[in-house]
């Protein structure tokens, strides 16, 4: 499949200068999946990166295939970012190392399967401190810096899931839903001062993400998904072009736009919970 059919046809029409490949990205949840994609495509392209996770030994195997491959340099910052202040310690982190990134894409989170009242609450919370808190303070912290420079560009990973409500995943859905509509206010009040914020909103992706969620065995699953490869492509082209939205796989986009807002809100809430039941 070609990328140019992967992406929607939502594309900022006041389209930014693109980034040279010398830039420097900071990719969260680097690890696996589409950060990991996303940081192998920067470096393709010459670019040096700053790369983010929890598992420093995926984060270091990384930078020695990259730096093999493409010979660039990789800045390998092992964090917990869900935990409390760790998104303002990765800032303080990189700005002692003296390292300004031009790229930010937030791509860090984490789902999870179950009846609201049936969770542990304390998993939904640490949920929302990744998905939301974590992503919100690095766009502040970094976004500032890159208003100041007059040029930047950020990549927050949305998803599908947050154009509707999503029973047995009701708060994943709903930290997504705000990472859709925050990324493009913020790509609207921050693209006069020469920085764009791209949202990439995939479908299912065949990553970890599933079996760290409990959505093994959900519809879903079974139906099966994009490739990490092919999501990360359409949206950091996206982001190099200054799109406002990738939707990937591109035939989604006009479900989204225009099917899903015609669906009655019931019935629409029960085809959600059976794709996601198990």
């Amino acid at each position: 499949m070609q990328d140019a059919r992967l992406s929607s046809c939502y594309l900022s029409t006041d389209r930014q200068k693109e980034p040279t490949m010398a830039e420097l990205a900071l990719v969260t949840g680097a690890s696996s999946g589409i950060g990991r994609e996303i940081a192998r495509l920067h470096a393709a392209r010459g670019g040096d990166l700053i790369v983010t996770a929890r598992r420093e030994d995926a984060l270091s195997a990384l930078k020695a295939e990259l730096e093999a491959a493409h010979g660039i340099t990789v800045h390998v910052v092992p964090l917990d970012l869900g935990a409390e202040g760790a998104a303002d310690r990765l800032y303080e982190t990189v700005r002692r190392m003296d390292l300004f990134p031009d790229i930010l894409v937030n791509n860090a989170g984490f789902g999870g399967h179950g009846r609201m009242i049936d969770r542990d609450p304390a998993k939904d919370l640490a949920m929302i401190d990744l998905n939301v808190t974590a992503l919100v303070t690095l766009c502040h912290r970094f976004g500032r810096d890159m208003a100041e420079r007059g040029h930047g560009r950020i990549l927050n990973v949305g998803s599908a899931a947050g154009y509707f409500p999503g029973p047995l995943q009701a708060t994943y859905f709903a930290t997504k839903a705000f990472v859709n509509s925050f990324s493009q206010a913020i790509d609207h009040e921050l693209r006069p001062r020469g920085v764009t914020c791209t949202l990439l909103a995939p479908g299912y992706v065949e990553t970890e993400f599933a079996e760290r969620a409990d959505l093994r065995g959900s519809m879903m699953v079974k139906q099966g998904g994009t490739s990490a490869e092919a999501v990360a492509r359409s949206g950091y082209e996206g982001m190099r072009k200054g799109a406002i939205l990738r939707v990937a796989p591109w035939i989604i986009a006009p479900v989204l736009r225009f099917v899903v807002p015609l669906v009655p809100r019931r019935i629409l809430l029960s085809l959600i919970e059976k794709s996601q039941a198990k």
